[in-house]
């Protein structure tokens, strides 16, 4: 969660972590191995209905605040994106046939033609230009709008050609458009108040449409019989996406075959989903990291030798193995290594360059010493949204005190948890957070580059202008060597300055009931249309 932004035919594929993310197959975490896949086989045929499991209800269905994984696992099946980012995490076009740099400050975008919205419209420039600029507007609020923070403006250039003109060099940016940044929804449902919510819905162009939302319950999407890519054309008549906060039911529900599958599973139902009779277990290819936020750089954590001295004293293996179920590898930055996909071997060699984080708690104790920080009190938020939260709060507070600082834990209601990461008031108080952040795209950047001054989601306020200057060099080099090397100098920053505390990496969960097969198993479900190779497995 941004709880935080909580096989080939016949076989299972194992994959290297250097190849599509996530730890590498037969990866020994703190309690035994486990192996990373890519695909489930393909589906047989097609299915009736299918009931997926979401560990929450979203907040809306408008793509502007689609930053968390319930919204976004139900809105890869119906909005789509001007680019679209493949299970094997490889950027390509969608909604946009294509996309030019003619220069380094523009972007220039072919529309798709005859592809059609939900309620009947057809896909032109005019709905690209109103999709994309609602994340510009103050009013709307939009949670991805550190994406366009160096554009300019954009215009229609043609009845299918949108052109975005940009402050500076904005290689990211492209990519972006993969995410809910570059979703294109109706400019005719855009203008109606309440877009996104129960009562007035969305209007995309997905492989399937939104049937119903029943608020505390479900939300069914149906088949959309005027699909454009047949490579895509879904197998399941409706999916019933069924709200589960409940880590224990959810589990349950699973392995007596009340629902079919989900996502993000908790790691607590480990042990009964790997010999469930029900289905199976997958671990999947992931960008994601286990981290602690320091949300408040103003307070006792705004001393690096305190954040330096709290991420020494951790106990890294105990906490995978009581958090993860030992399904997890120890980081050593905050971005995750699944993240590299523009260069993963020589990320790998990057990674190595780093320092290990060993735990050494009399150092951490005197470093608390030279910082005058002894009997200071830190506030960390906890929850019991998920499981994790609660270990790892109370794996924190257990450090903390061995080394001489005064850690509260501050109890957050489940269903505000999520707001920590989008309201800055509902930090207010908070030192710490813990969060399982995910990238959306395949270069590292992206994650990197939340943490220049004043981005939306640097939420302790670092600020540093030799990585801000860093940033900028990065987002103008377009030959991805280039920049993945670039973003290494910011990753070595980073972990110097404790910007964020690394804790673990964990490969992407998803059980899948023995009737069906057929979706993709990794993180990439977030932005790709999961639900449309989803289908019968006999």
């Amino acid at each position: 969660m941004r709880t935080s932004r909580f096989a080939a035919a016949g076989a299972l594929l194992a994959l290297a972590v250097a190849a599509c993310g996530g730890p590498p197959a037969g990866t020994k975490g703190a309690a035994g191995a486990f192996e990373i896949t890519k695909d489930t086989p393909p589906a047989k045929g097609p299915v009736d209905t299918v009931t997926w499991s979401l560990y929450a209800e979203p907040q809306s269905l408008d793509y502007a605040y689609a930053f968390d994984y319930p919204p976004n696992t139900v809105l890869a099946n119906v909005c789509e994106q001007l680019m679209r980012i493949t299970p094997d995490l490889k950027v390509e076009p969608g909604l946009a046939t294509a996309a030019e740099a003619p220069d380094p400050k523009r972007w220039v975008y072919t529309i798709r033609p005859g592809v059609r919205f939900h309620h009947g419209s057809t896909l032109t420039a005019d709905d690209v230009v109103a999709s994309m600029r609602r994340h510009m507007d103050p009013k709307v609020g939009s949670y991805w709008v550190s994406v366009y923070r160096n554009v300019e403006r954009i215009d229609k250039t043609g009845p299918m050609e949108v052109t975005v003109h940009l402050k500076k060099p904005d290689q990211l940016f492209n990519e972006e458009m993969g995410t809910s940044a570059g979703t294109i929804a109706s400019a005719a449902s855009l203008a109606k108040e309440g877009y996104g919510t129960p009562d007035v819905g969305v209007d995309c162009t997905g492989p399937f449409s939104l049937d119903s939302w029943q608020k505390g319950q479900s939300i069914t999407l149906k088949k959309f019989g005027g699909y454009w890519d047949p490579s895509l054309a879904p197998k399941a008549n409706t999916i019933r996406n069924v709200f589960i906060p409940d880590p224990a039911a959810r589990v349950n529900a699973l392995l007596a075959g009340e629902v079919d599958g989900g996502y993000l599973l908790p790691s607590s139902g480990f042990p009964k989903l790997r010999t469930a009779t029900s289905g199976t277990l997958y671990f999947g290819p992931n960008t994601t990291a286990v981290n602690l936020i320091p949300t408040d750089l103003k307070g006792t954590l705004g001393d690096v030798k305190v954040r330096k001295a709290l991420s020494m004293a951790l106990d890294r293996d105990g906490i995978i193995r009581a958090a993860a179920g030992g399904v997890a590898t120890p980081a050593k930055a905050p971005g995750a290594t699944g993240a590299w996909g523009i260069a993963p071997e020589a990320a790998k060699e990057y990674y190595a360059k780093l320092p290990a984080l060993t735990r050494d708690v009399a150092g951490a104790k005197k470093l608390i010493e030279e910082a005058g920080a002894t009997g200071k009190k830190i506030v960390m938020a906890t929850s019991t949204l998920s499981p994790e939260i609660g270990v790892i709060a109370n794996a924190v507070q257990s450090a903390g005190q061995a080394i001489g600082l005064q850690v509260e834990l501050k109890a957050v209601a489940p269903e505000a948890y999520t707001a920590l990461f989008s309201d800055p008031k509902a930090r207010e108080g908070i030192d710490l957070v813990m969060t399982i952040w995910y990238d959306s795209t395949p270069d590292p950047l992206e994650f990197y580059g939340i943490l220049t001054t004043g981005d939306f989601a640097n939420y302790g306020g670092y600020s540093n202008p030799e990585y801000d200057a860093l940033v900028d060099e990065a987002n103008a080099q377009a030959d991805p060597a280039a920049r993945a090397a670039t973003v290494a100098r910011l990753q070595e920053i980073a972990v110097r300055d404790v910007v964020w505390i690394p804790l673990y990496e964990v490969p992407h969960s998803m059980f899948l009931n023995k009737r069906l097969t057929g979706a993709p198993t990794g993180i990439a479900q977030l932005v790709f249309p999961w639900g449309a190779p989803l289908g019968s497995a006999g």
